[in-house]
Formats: C-alpha cells, sequence, structure tokens
C-alpha cells in the first residue's frame, strides 16, 4: 500500500513541476535572474518533498503552487510597468567605459577585479584596451562593446600581415604589486617605479590596475 501510495504522489510531483514549468515559461539557465533562481530551486526542494509526503501531500503541492503563482505575478507586473523591473528584475551595471574601470560599481555587482578580467577573457578580450564598455547585466552575464578599431575583422580581409597575439599581464591590482608576475615578464620593481613616475603616478597605491604588453607597454587604471 504504502508503496503505490508513493509512485502516485511521485507522479502527482513530476505533474505538477511539468505544468507549473509550462505556465511559468521556458528560460534558459544562464537568463535566469536571481529571484527565478531561487524559486526553482525551491520548487524543485518541494517536489522532492511531495514525491515522499504520504499522509498530507496536499500541503507540498499548495506551497508549489503559490511558488509558481508568485513567479508568474512577479513576470506579469514586471512586462506591464516597466518602472518595476529595476526592483525585481534589478538593472545592468556599467563596470567599464571610455579606458576607465568603475570600482564602485565592481562593488555593486558584487565582483572584484580577477572576476572582471575573467569575464573579459571568456568573452575572448585579453586586452582591457580593445574595450569601449562593459556592462554587467542583470542575469549576471558580461556585456562588452569593443572600441571602433577592434571591431572584428581579420587581417585576412585586408590583405595585412598578421600580429603574434599577446596576453596583457597584470602587474598592479587594489594597490599592490604583483611581483611574481613582474618577474614572469622581466622587469623589475625599480622599472616599474620609473614607468609610474613617467606617467604621473608617485607610487603603485594610486592604481587600482596596471597591465603589462610588450607591443603597447603599461597600462595604468587609476584609482
Amino acid at each position: 500500500m504504502d508503496f503505490i501510495a508513493l509512485t502516485l504522489t511521485s507522479l502527482l510531483s513530476i505533474l505538477a513541476l511539468f505544468v507549473i514549468g509550462k505556465l511559468m515559461g521556458h528560460k534558459q539557465l544562464s537568463q535566469l535572474d536571481f529571484f527565478d533562481y531561487i524559486t526553482g530551486i525551491t520548487i524543485g526542494s518541494i517536489a522532492a518533498e511531495l514525491a515522499t509526503e504520504l499522509d498530507r501531500p496536499w500541503k507540498p503541492l499548495v506551497a508549489m503552487i503559490l511558488y509558481g503563482a508568485v513567479s508568474i505575478l512577479l513576470s506579469f507586473i514586471s512586462h506591464k510597468l516597466p518602472k518595476m523591473r529595476r526592483y525585481i528584475n534589478g538593472v545592468p551595471t556599467v563596470l567599464m567605459n571610455n579606458d576607465k574601470i568603475y570600482r564602485e560599481n565592481l562593488k555593486k555587482a558584487k565582483l572584484d577585479l580577477n572576476e572582471f578580467l575573467l569575464l573579459c577573457r571568456e568573452l575572448g578580450y585579453f586586452d582591457l584596451t580593445e574595450i569601449q564598455t562593459a556592462v554587467f547585466e542583470e542575469n549576471g552575464h558580461l556585456s562588452i562593446m569593443p572600441k571602433s578599431e577592434a571591431r572584428p575583422i581579420t587581417p585576412r580581409d585586408i590583405s595585412l600581415p598578421a600580429q603574434k597575439s599577446e596576453i596583457s599581464s597584470e602587474i598592479i591590482m587594489d594597490g599592490r604589486v604583483l611581483t611574481e608576475n613582474l618577474s614572469k615578464i622581466g622587469k623589475d620593481e625599480r622599472w616599474l617605479k620609473k614607468e609610474l613616475f613617467s606617467l604621473g603616478y608617485k607610487n603603485e597605491r594610486e592604481i587600482f590596475l596596471a597591465v603589462y604588453k610588450e607591443a603597447s607597454g603599461l597600462t595604468v587604471y587609476g584609482i
């Protein structure tokens, strides 16, 4: 008898998940906002409880329906009332624009420099000087608008010889010199201080990020 009840509650759980999922709409995981994410996890947990609740299966079923209804309601509100979208879904945050990295916006996005640089590299931007604007979207993805001179075009298209690509090395982050990276490029702190002085900086504590490429030299982003 218990086996039959367990089978029926499991099937009820699957059916409820299917129906609620259809009502909520299909979204790729990468497109889920924060509320959709936690709602999906919660509904999944309740569905698992429903599958094993033999005495009063209606309780977790009602909870599933309520969570699904709230999610659908918020989605309806965000579509019908655009002004409410910023409170429900959040707003994009500009992290970098015109060769300037916005430190406060990085904090708002809960990102540190390493994470920001990683997201840039994942999108194929190993050199920050190629980026015009970087925006952290409300779904957790980074969108980048390249500078006009860095737009997608290959040397083959204009019959020019291709130059070897070079990865930038982070030399200073958050006002601290990364001595290991400095030694990897064959430089020392005496060279670094001379370069910083020529760019108008007294010491590394005035610098948020500094990267080096052999072709373009040292590029500095001040605090």
